[in-house]
């Protein structure tokens, strides 16, 4: 991803300009100028230089606002343009003709319009257009959405529950001993030290005994 490039200082200046003017604050502003400014007409005998103050400061303001605001509305429009540009481009059945429709002249627009009319034309010789655009279809899209949202939210509250019951099954049930083989015989315990000294005072005792 690149780095945003740092925006000058007009185009910053112009974007803070035309998103106060259209704030509630900028009109109260201007209405309280404008009732100041009809008060102050009897201590001004309602002269020239009053009118001309008033008249002076519209005019100044109008002139640069409409610079701005143009500036602010050829952003707007371009960045507007971009989005449709790219959903031309997703859509594989969009023709990508339409792409720079903007820069066509007048007569050109004219002739795709009335190329939409034809369809628009055959489009009311099929169905009603009021059919195609009722509110039962309206509804039965909505319910559709629903129903997919529904579907998913299900899915998500299940996943955690199935996990848990895997982890239960999982602990309730005994290990799997390995399975021995054959070379796995047990091994025979050693033998203890003083039974095998009584063993072997046993049978010295007998062969004296058989030898008498």
């Amino acid at each position: 991803m690149t780095k945003k490039s740092k925006k000058s200082f007009f185009e910053r200046f112009a974007n803070k300009i035309t998103s106060f003017t259209g704030s509630s604050v900028a009109f109260l502003s201007a209405l309280s100028i404008v009732i100041i400014w009809a008060f102050t007409g009897p201590i001004f005998q309602y002269s020239e230089t009053w009118q001309l103050v008033i008249n002076t400061g519209t005019t100044i303001i109008t002139f640069l606002m409409v610079f701005l605001i143009q500036k602010s509305q050829n952003k707007d429009s371009k960045a507007i343009q971009l989005k449709l540009n790219e959903l031309i481009a997703a859509n594989e059945k969009a023709s990508n003709r339409m792409v720079d429709i903007e820069d066509l002249d007048e007569d050109e627009l004219d002739g795709l319009h009335v190329f939409y009319e034809k369809l628009a034309d055959l489009a009311q010789k099929d169905h009603d257009i009021h059919e195609s655009h009722s509110i039962d279809i309206a509804e039965k899209i909505h319910q559709q959405k629903k129903k997919k949202r529904a579907f998913i939210l299900e899915i998500k509250n299940d996943q955690p529950e199935a996990e848990i019951a895997n982890k239960e099954s999982a602990a309730k049930s005994p290990e799997i001993e390995p399975a021995k083989t054959q070379n796995d015989k047990p091994k025979a315990k050693p033998a203890n030290p003083k039974v095998q000294t009584k063993a072997k005072s046993k049978t010295k005792t007998s062969a004296k005994k058989d030898a008498k």
